[in-house]
Protein backbone atom coordinates (compact mmCIF):
# COMPACT_ATOMS: atom_id res chain seq x y z
CA UNK A 1 0.00 0.00 0.00
CA UNK A 2 0.83 3.63 -0.20
CA UNK A 3 1.56 6.09 2.29
CA UNK A 4 -1.13 8.32 1.15
CA UNK A 5 -3.51 9.76 3.61
CA UNK A 6 -7.39 9.00 2.70
CA UNK A 7 -10.46 10.24 4.31
CA UNK A 8 -13.34 8.87 4.46
CA UNK A 9 -16.55 10.03 5.56
CA UNK A 10 -18.53 7.25 7.13
CA UNK A 11 -21.70 6.62 8.29
CA UNK A 12 -23.43 4.10 10.87
CA UNK A 13 -27.12 4.72 12.44
CA UNK A 14 -27.44 2.12 15.07
CA UNK A 15 -25.57 -0.45 17.45
CA UNK A 16 -24.96 -2.99 15.00
CA UNK A 17 -23.71 -0.82 12.28
CA UNK A 18 -21.11 0.57 14.84
CA UNK A 19 -20.06 -2.24 15.59
CA UNK A 20 -18.73 -3.25 12.07
CA UNK A 21 -17.96 0.08 11.42
CA UNK A 22 -15.40 -0.02 14.31
CA UNK A 23 -13.89 -3.00 12.88
CA UNK A 24 -13.68 -1.83 9.45
CA UNK A 25 -12.28 1.37 10.71
CA UNK A 26 -9.56 -0.64 12.24
CA UNK A 27 -8.70 -2.52 9.61
CA UNK A 28 -8.28 0.30 6.88
CA UNK A 29 -6.11 1.62 9.80
CA UNK A 30 -4.14 -1.34 9.82
CA UNK A 31 -3.44 -1.06 6.21
CA UNK A 32 -3.28 2.63 5.74
CA UNK A 33 -2.10 4.20 9.28
CA UNK A 34 -2.33 7.71 8.27
CA UNK A 35 -6.30 7.65 7.64
CA UNK A 36 -8.39 9.57 8.89
CA UNK A 37 -12.54 9.17 9.45
CA UNK A 38 -15.49 11.29 10.60
CA UNK A 39 -19.07 10.85 10.28
CA UNK A 40 -21.90 9.39 12.09
CA UNK A 41 -21.36 6.20 14.85
CA UNK A 42 -21.31 5.64 18.63
CA UNK A 43 -18.83 4.75 21.47
CA UNK A 44 -17.26 1.58 19.07
CA UNK A 45 -16.39 3.82 16.14
CA UNK A 46 -15.13 6.73 18.48
CA UNK A 47 -13.18 4.15 20.39
CA UNK A 48 -11.15 3.69 16.54
CA UNK A 49 -10.71 7.12 16.09
CA UNK A 50 -13.51 8.64 14.07
CA UNK A 51 -14.74 12.18 14.73
CA UNK A 52 -19.12 12.24 15.08
CA UNK A 53 -20.61 14.85 13.67
CA UNK A 54 -23.75 12.72 15.85
CA UNK A 55 -24.32 10.24 17.90
CA UNK A 56 -26.53 7.22 17.09
CA UNK A 57 -28.56 7.42 20.27
CA UNK A 58 -31.26 9.50 17.78
CA UNK A 59 -31.07 7.37 15.56
CA UNK A 60 -33.22 4.63 16.47
CA UNK A 61 -36.53 5.24 14.68
CA UNK A 62 -37.50 1.75 12.93
CA UNK A 63 -40.90 2.52 11.30
CA UNK A 64 -42.69 5.43 9.36
CA UNK A 65 -44.49 7.00 12.19
CA UNK A 66 -41.58 6.98 14.29
CA UNK A 67 -39.00 8.76 11.98
CA UNK A 68 -41.89 11.29 11.97
CA UNK A 69 -41.61 12.11 15.78
CA UNK A 70 -38.21 13.00 15.61
CA UNK A 71 -38.02 14.52 11.91
CA UNK A 72 -36.37 17.86 12.90
CA UNK A 73 -33.40 15.68 14.06
CA UNK A 74 -33.12 13.24 11.36
CA UNK A 75 -33.61 16.30 8.70
CA UNK A 76 -30.35 18.21 10.56
CA UNK A 77 -28.05 14.82 10.14
CA UNK A 78 -28.92 14.59 6.93
CA UNK A 79 -28.40 18.62 6.34
CA UNK A 80 -24.67 18.19 7.81
CA UNK A 81 -23.52 15.37 6.43
CA UNK A 82 -24.53 15.91 3.14
CA UNK A 83 -22.86 19.65 3.55
CA UNK A 84 -19.71 17.04 4.02
CA UNK A 85 -20.28 15.49 0.96
CA UNK A 86 -20.45 18.53 -0.65
CA UNK A 87 -17.31 19.77 0.35
CA UNK A 88 -15.40 17.46 -1.55
CA UNK A 89 -12.80 16.70 1.20
CA UNK A 90 -12.85 13.09 1.62
CA UNK A 91 -11.50 10.43 -1.17
CA UNK A 92 -14.30 8.14 -0.52
CA UNK A 93 -17.86 7.49 1.83
CA UNK A 94 -18.48 4.35 3.55
CA UNK A 95 -21.82 3.52 4.52
CA UNK A 96 -23.06 0.92 6.90
CA UNK A 97 -26.57 -0.70 6.45
CA UNK A 98 -29.44 2.25 7.59
CA UNK A 99 -30.83 2.31 4.10
CA UNK A 100 -33.51 5.46 5.19
CA UNK A 101 -30.31 7.72 5.19
CA UNK A 102 -27.79 6.24 3.60
CA UNK A 103 -29.15 5.42 0.55
CA UNK A 104 -30.05 9.26 0.37
CA UNK A 105 -26.51 9.78 1.38
CA UNK A 106 -25.50 7.68 -1.86
CA UNK A 107 -27.29 9.45 -4.10
CA UNK A 108 -25.90 12.90 -2.75
CA UNK A 109 -22.47 11.64 -3.61
CA UNK A 110 -22.97 10.40 -7.29
CA UNK A 111 -24.35 14.30 -7.82
CA UNK A 112 -20.61 15.41 -6.50
CA UNK A 113 -18.88 13.00 -7.47
CA UNK A 114 -17.97 10.97 -4.31
CA UNK A 115 -17.11 7.44 -4.61
CA UNK A 116 -19.45 5.18 -2.22
CA UNK A 117 -18.65 1.79 -0.54
CA UNK A 118 -21.83 0.20 0.53
CA UNK A 119 -21.12 -1.90 3.85
CA UNK A 120 -24.02 -4.56 4.96
CA UNK A 121 -26.38 -4.20 2.32
CA UNK A 122 -30.17 -3.08 2.41
CA UNK A 123 -32.32 -5.88 2.71
CA UNK A 124 -34.06 -5.21 -0.91
CA UNK A 125 -34.98 -9.05 -0.64
CA UNK A 126 -37.41 -8.49 2.04
CA UNK A 127 -39.37 -5.34 1.11
CA UNK A 128 -38.45 -2.37 -1.60
CA UNK A 129 -36.99 -3.97 -4.24
CA UNK A 130 -37.03 -1.33 -6.17
CA UNK A 131 -34.25 0.58 -4.53
CA UNK A 132 -31.36 -1.89 -6.41
CA UNK A 133 -32.05 0.75 -9.40
CA UNK A 134 -31.01 3.40 -6.43
CA UNK A 135 -28.27 1.17 -5.66
CA UNK A 136 -27.04 0.43 -9.49
CA UNK A 137 -27.02 3.96 -10.33
CA UNK A 138 -25.34 5.40 -6.84
CA UNK A 139 -22.42 2.91 -4.88
CA UNK A 140 -19.42 1.65 -6.47
CA UNK A 141 -18.78 -1.31 -4.47
CA UNK A 142 -21.69 -3.43 -2.19
CA UNK A 143 -19.81 -5.38 0.41
CA UNK A 144 -22.79 -7.79 1.35
CA UNK A 145 -22.84 -10.44 4.08
CA UNK A 146 -24.85 -13.49 2.49
CA UNK A 147 -24.14 -15.39 -0.32
CA UNK A 148 -27.61 -15.08 -1.62
CA UNK A 149 -27.25 -11.33 -1.67
CA UNK A 150 -24.07 -11.22 -4.13
CA UNK A 151 -26.32 -13.49 -6.47
CA UNK A 152 -29.32 -11.22 -6.91
CA UNK A 153 -27.22 -7.78 -6.97
CA UNK A 154 -25.18 -9.19 -9.62
CA UNK A 155 -27.81 -9.97 -11.67
CA UNK A 156 -29.11 -6.90 -11.69
CA UNK A 157 -25.81 -5.05 -12.39
CA UNK A 158 -24.96 -3.99 -9.15
CA UNK A 159 -20.94 -4.05 -8.50
CA UNK A 160 -21.32 -6.61 -5.30
CA UNK A 161 -19.11 -9.28 -3.73
CA UNK A 162 -19.89 -11.25 -0.55
CA UNK A 163 -16.25 -11.60 1.51
CA UNK A 164 -17.69 -13.08 4.48
CA UNK A 165 -20.12 -12.46 7.64
CA UNK A 166 -17.91 -10.56 10.43
CA UNK A 167 -20.30 -12.35 13.03
CA UNK A 168 -18.11 -15.25 12.18
CA UNK A 169 -15.32 -14.51 14.24
CA UNK A 170 -16.81 -11.23 16.20
CA UNK A 171 -19.70 -13.92 18.27
CA UNK A 172 -17.58 -15.16 20.93
CA UNK A 173 -18.49 -15.04 24.57
CA UNK A 174 -15.08 -13.85 26.63
CA UNK A 175 -15.20 -16.02 29.24
CA UNK A 176 -15.87 -19.45 30.10
CA UNK A 177 -20.24 -20.46 30.41
CA UNK A 178 -19.53 -21.95 33.73
CA UNK A 179 -17.53 -18.92 34.86
CA UNK A 180 -20.03 -16.26 33.34
CA UNK A 181 -22.91 -18.12 35.34
CA UNK A 182 -21.22 -16.94 38.44
CA UNK A 183 -19.98 -13.58 37.21
CA UNK A 184 -24.32 -12.90 36.47
CA UNK A 185 -24.72 -14.72 40.32
CA UNK A 186 -26.76 -17.49 38.15
CA UNK A 187 -28.55 -21.03 39.66
CA UNK A 188 -26.46 -23.45 37.24
CA UNK A 189 -29.49 -25.71 38.13
CA UNK A 190 -31.74 -23.68 37.03
CA UNK A 191 -32.95 -23.06 33.59
CA UNK A 192 -31.69 -19.50 32.15
CA UNK A 193 -34.06 -17.79 29.85
CA UNK A 194 -32.50 -14.35 27.96
CA UNK A 195 -34.35 -11.94 27.25
CA UNK A 196 -32.98 -9.74 24.72
CA UNK A 197 -35.46 -6.50 23.59
CA UNK A 198 -33.34 -4.87 21.25
CA UNK A 199 -30.83 -1.80 21.24
CA UNK A 200 -33.23 0.73 20.31
CA UNK A 201 -35.59 2.83 22.73
CA UNK A 202 -38.56 2.33 21.16
CA UNK A 203 -37.58 -1.50 20.65
CA UNK A 204 -38.10 -1.19 24.42
CA UNK A 205 -41.26 0.84 24.52
CA UNK A 206 -42.78 -2.12 22.55
CA UNK A 207 -41.44 -5.22 23.60
CA UNK A 208 -40.04 -5.05 27.45
CA UNK A 209 -43.09 -5.25 28.73
CA UNK A 210 -44.03 -8.46 26.71
CA UNK A 211 -41.07 -9.88 27.63
CA UNK A 212 -41.55 -9.70 31.40
CA UNK A 213 -45.15 -10.98 31.19
CA UNK A 214 -43.41 -13.98 29.48
CA UNK A 215 -41.43 -14.63 31.84
CA UNK A 216 -43.87 -14.38 34.40
CA UNK A 217 -45.88 -17.28 32.11
CA UNK A 218 -42.76 -19.52 32.16
CA UNK A 219 -42.21 -19.33 36.32
CA UNK A 220 -45.73 -20.54 36.69
CA UNK A 221 -44.79 -23.39 34.63
CA UNK A 222 -40.98 -23.99 35.36
CA UNK A 223 -40.42 -23.00 38.74
CA UNK A 224 -36.83 -23.25 39.39
CA UNK A 225 -36.30 -20.69 36.11
CA UNK A 226 -34.15 -17.71 35.96
CA UNK A 227 -33.88 -14.26 33.71
CA UNK A 228 -31.14 -12.59 32.34
CA UNK A 229 -31.21 -9.38 30.59
CA UNK A 230 -28.52 -7.71 28.67
CA UNK A 231 -28.70 -4.33 28.14
CA UNK A 232 -27.46 -3.02 24.50
CA UNK A 233 -24.57 -0.24 24.39
CA UNK A 234 -26.86 1.82 22.51
CA UNK A 235 -29.34 1.98 25.61
CA UNK A 236 -29.05 3.32 29.61
CA UNK A 237 -29.30 0.37 32.08
CA UNK A 238 -30.81 2.96 34.40
CA UNK A 239 -34.30 3.09 32.25
CA UNK A 240 -34.10 -0.59 32.05
CA UNK A 241 -34.51 -1.19 35.74
CA UNK A 242 -36.87 2.05 36.24
CA UNK A 243 -39.15 0.05 33.66
CA UNK A 244 -38.96 -3.51 35.50
CA UNK A 245 -40.01 -1.23 38.71
CA UNK A 246 -40.22 -3.81 41.85
CA UNK A 247 -38.69 -6.91 39.83
CA UNK A 248 -40.63 -9.53 41.08
CA UNK A 249 -39.04 -12.14 39.15
CA UNK A 250 -35.44 -11.20 40.46
CA UNK A 251 -34.39 -10.04 36.49
CA UNK A 252 -30.68 -9.62 36.09
CA UNK A 253 -29.72 -6.40 34.18
CA UNK A 254 -26.62 -6.66 32.62
CA UNK A 255 -24.56 -3.88 30.96
CA UNK A 256 -23.38 -5.32 27.67
CA UNK A 257 -21.46 -8.73 27.46
CA UNK A 258 -24.64 -10.26 25.34
CA UNK A 259 -22.51 -13.17 23.86
CA UNK A 260 -21.83 -14.13 27.18
CA UNK A 261 -25.34 -13.88 28.53
CA UNK A 262 -26.35 -16.16 25.52
CA UNK A 263 -23.74 -18.59 26.28
CA UNK A 264 -25.15 -18.83 29.59
CA UNK A 265 -28.96 -19.56 28.60
CA UNK A 266 -31.09 -22.60 27.74
CA UNK A 267 -33.42 -20.28 25.75
CA UNK A 268 -34.17 -16.44 24.28
CA UNK A 269 -37.06 -14.24 23.88
CA UNK A 270 -35.35 -12.14 21.61
CA UNK A 271 -36.28 -8.77 19.74
CA UNK A 272 -36.17 -9.75 15.49
CA UNK A 273 -32.85 -8.21 14.05
CA UNK A 274 -29.34 -9.16 13.62
CA UNK A 275 -28.64 -10.30 17.56
CA UNK A 276 -31.31 -13.62 16.07
CA UNK A 277 -28.38 -14.26 13.85
CA UNK A 278 -26.03 -13.72 16.55
CA UNK A 279 -28.14 -16.05 18.99
CA UNK A 280 -28.21 -18.13 16.17
CA UNK A 281 -24.31 -18.33 15.79
CA UNK A 282 -23.90 -19.37 19.37
CA UNK A 283 -26.21 -22.05 19.16
CA UNK A 284 -28.82 -20.48 21.50
CA UNK A 285 -32.76 -21.93 21.14
CA UNK A 286 -35.47 -18.64 21.14
CA UNK A 287 -38.34 -17.39 19.93
CA UNK A 288 -38.59 -14.17 17.71
CA UNK A 289 -41.04 -11.42 18.93
CA UNK A 290 -41.45 -8.16 17.29
CA UNK A 291 -44.19 -5.31 17.78
CA UNK A 292 -44.49 -1.61 15.79
CA UNK A 293 -47.70 0.51 16.08
CA UNK A 294 -50.35 -0.87 13.40
CA UNK A 295 -49.81 2.31 11.10
CA UNK A 296 -46.12 1.63 10.76
CA UNK A 297 -47.19 -2.02 10.81
CA UNK A 298 -50.00 -1.87 8.00
CA UNK A 299 -47.25 -0.04 5.67
CA UNK A 300 -44.21 -2.72 6.36
CA UNK A 301 -46.95 -5.21 5.07
CA UNK A 302 -47.60 -3.47 2.12
CA UNK A 303 -43.91 -3.48 1.12
CA UNK A 304 -42.60 -6.55 2.30
CA UNK A 305 -41.85 -9.51 0.26
CA UNK A 306 -40.13 -12.50 2.64
CA UNK A 307 -41.98 -15.32 4.09
CA UNK A 308 -39.90 -14.97 7.24
CA UNK A 309 -38.58 -11.91 9.49
CA UNK A 310 -36.22 -12.94 11.65
CA UNK A 311 -32.59 -12.70 10.42
CA UNK A 312 -31.45 -16.19 11.39
CA UNK A 313 -34.48 -17.95 9.39
CA UNK A 314 -33.83 -15.99 6.36
CA UNK A 315 -30.06 -17.00 6.22
CA UNK A 316 -31.47 -20.84 7.35
CA UNK A 317 -33.91 -20.14 4.31
CA UNK A 318 -36.34 -22.10 6.33
CA UNK A 319 -38.22 -21.29 9.44
CA UNK A 320 -35.56 -22.68 12.20
CA UNK A 321 -37.41 -20.52 14.86
CA UNK A 322 -40.92 -19.77 15.72
CA UNK A 323 -41.83 -15.93 15.14
CA UNK A 324 -44.66 -13.94 16.82
CA UNK A 325 -44.88 -10.72 14.85
CA UNK A 326 -47.38 -7.55 16.28
CA UNK A 327 -51.06 -9.81 17.09
CA UNK A 328 -49.37 -13.17 17.61
CA UNK A 329 -46.87 -11.57 20.19
CA UNK A 330 -48.19 -11.92 23.20
CA UNK A 331 -46.94 -13.80 26.64
CA UNK A 332 -49.43 -16.83 26.64
CA UNK A 333 -47.69 -17.41 22.53
CA UNK A 334 -44.42 -16.61 23.95
CA UNK A 335 -44.18 -18.51 26.50
CA UNK A 336 -46.08 -21.97 24.68
CA UNK A 337 -43.09 -21.59 22.28
CA UNK A 338 -40.26 -21.19 24.89
CA UNK A 339 -41.82 -24.49 27.17
CA UNK A 340 -42.02 -26.69 23.97
CA UNK A 341 -38.24 -26.38 23.74
CA UNK A 342 -37.41 -26.04 27.63
CA UNK A 343 -39.45 -29.36 28.52
CA UNK A 344 -37.94 -31.52 25.66
CA UNK A 345 -34.43 -31.96 25.75
CA UNK A 346 -34.39 -33.94 22.31
CA UNK A 347 -35.97 -31.07 20.70
CA UNK A 348 -33.35 -28.61 22.43
CA UNK A 349 -30.48 -30.35 21.00
CA UNK A 350 -32.21 -30.96 17.66
CA UNK A 351 -32.47 -26.97 17.84
CA UNK A 352 -29.07 -26.30 18.46
CA UNK A 353 -27.71 -28.60 15.91
CA UNK A 354 -29.53 -26.55 12.84
CA UNK A 355 -28.78 -23.30 14.49
CA UNK A 356 -24.67 -24.15 14.52
CA UNK A 357 -25.31 -25.53 10.69
CA UNK A 358 -26.23 -21.64 9.66
CA UNK A 359 -22.53 -20.85 10.71
CA UNK A 360 -21.14 -22.72 8.10
CA UNK A 361 -22.96 -20.51 5.23
CA UNK A 362 -21.73 -17.14 6.36
CA UNK A 363 -17.94 -17.78 5.18
CA UNK A 364 -14.39 -17.75 7.16
CA UNK A 365 -12.89 -15.08 9.47
CA UNK A 366 -10.92 -12.00 8.04
CA UNK A 367 -13.79 -10.41 6.50
CA UNK A 368 -12.82 -6.80 7.66
CA UNK A 369 -9.00 -7.39 6.40
CA UNK A 370 -10.68 -8.76 2.95
CA UNK A 371 -13.44 -5.69 3.00
CA UNK A 372 -10.51 -3.04 4.22
CA UNK A 373 -8.00 -4.57 1.46
CA UNK A 374 -10.59 -4.62 -1.46
CA UNK A 375 -11.54 -0.68 -0.72
CA UNK A 376 -7.90 0.12 -0.91
CA UNK A 377 -7.91 -1.11 -4.73
CA UNK A 378 -10.92 0.31 -5.74
CA UNK A 379 -9.63 3.82 -4.54
CA UNK A 380 -6.48 2.91 -7.01
CA UNK A 381 -8.86 2.25 -9.72
CA UNK A 382 -10.73 4.96 -12.38
CA UNK A 383 -14.27 5.75 -11.00
CA UNK A 384 -16.91 3.13 -11.35
CA UNK A 385 -19.39 6.69 -11.73
CA UNK A 386 -18.76 9.91 -13.01
CA UNK A 387 -20.41 12.92 -10.92
CA UNK A 388 -23.87 13.64 -12.35
CA UNK A 389 -27.50 14.54 -10.94
CA UNK A 390 -29.03 11.51 -9.54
Amino acid sequence: MSDKSYRFLIVAGEASGDLHGSGLVHALKMLQPNCRFSGLGGNRMRGEGVETFFDIDRMGAVGFVELLSDLSHYWNVYRVLVGEIRSGKYDAVILIDYPTLNLRLARQCRKHGCRVFFFISPQVWAWRKGRIKDIRRTVDKMFVLFPFEEEMYNKAGVSAEFLGHPFVETVQPTMPREEAIQEFSLDPEQKTIGLLPGSRNNEIQFLLDLMVDSAGEIRKKIKDSQFILPVADTLDPEIIRQRLKSNPLDIRVVTGKSYDVMNCCDYLIIASGSATLEAGLMGCPMVIVYRLKWITYWLARLLLNTKVYGLVNVVAGEKVVPELIQSKATAKNVADEALKVLNDPEKHGILRSRLFQVRGSLGEPGVMDRVAGRIFKILQEPPRHEKTSV
